[in-house]
């Protein structure tokens, strides 16, 4: 099953692409919106990813219909350049969710990367394409015969934030933060005067102004609603 959704002004991606997941985070507890999400790591680059959200929902192969095509396949021919692939694997079973080929095939499309609620492999494959990979642990066993897809395009739980495709992410080294569609707006207004603010903070450091100081009350309540 799959769902189509509306791909929402380029700018807003662009301006998101301007802040890291620390600024977004920030931002959302300021709002009182949860999208912040623990123990997924970057694996195979440094680079920060960001981007609109396209899904893909994997069960265990057991009981499951027979696969007509290998998974998350139709999620890379589905995704616009710059897209981001949110994978979830959570069935338990020890599967790579994502794998070298599929990087390939990713990058081919220009998607700005993948990550995964679950496994991946081919972890120096992927870096040896230069894609983006970030998942929640890595292993070398194959999804052939063990999962397969459920959709592409459906609602998934990543952590236990609940993604829909058109959703925005931003991923880096500190963690992975998704923001509903509905309010990237004024989250990116948030996080944008976050970022401005701490961006004055460090010129003020430079300057000679005591740590203490410039980290001290409004500080530490910069984030009450």
């Amino acid at each position: 099953m799959s769902a189509t959704f509306d791909p929402g002004p380029a700018a807003l991606i662009a301006r998101l692409g301007q802040l890291d997941s620390c600024a977004v985070s920030d931002a959302l507890d300021k709002l009182g919106l949860k999208g912040a999400v623990a123990g997924i790591h970057r694996l195979s680059t440094d680079r920060r990813i960001s981007g609109r959200v396209v899904t893909v929902r994997l069960v265990a192969a057991e009981g499951a219909p027979p696969a007509s095509r290998h998974l998350a396949t139709a999620a890379i021919e589905a995704a616009q350049p710059g897209d981001v692939i949110v994978v979830e694997q959570r069935t338990g079973i020890d599967a790579a969710g994502w794998g070298g080929t599929l990087s390939l095939g990713a990058s081919l499309r220009a998607v700005a990367g993948v990550i995964v609620e679950g496994p991946a492999r081919d972890v120096d494959e992927s870096s040896a394409h230069d894609f983006p990979v970030f998942a929640r642990d890595h292993t070398s066993r194959t999804a052939r015969g063990r999962i397969v897809e459920a959709g592409t395009n459906v609602p998934i739980v990543v952590g236990e934030i609940p993604v829909s495709p058109g959703d925005c992410v931003v991923a880096d080294g500190s963690g992975v933060v998704f923001v509903k569609a509905g309010e990237i707006e004024r989250v990116l207004e948030a996080a944008e005067a976050i970022a401005d603010r701490e961006r004055s903070m460090a010129e003020s450091l430079r300057a000679g102004t005591p740590i203490s100081q410039v980290m001290g009350k409004s500080y530490e309540t910069m984030l009450k609603k």
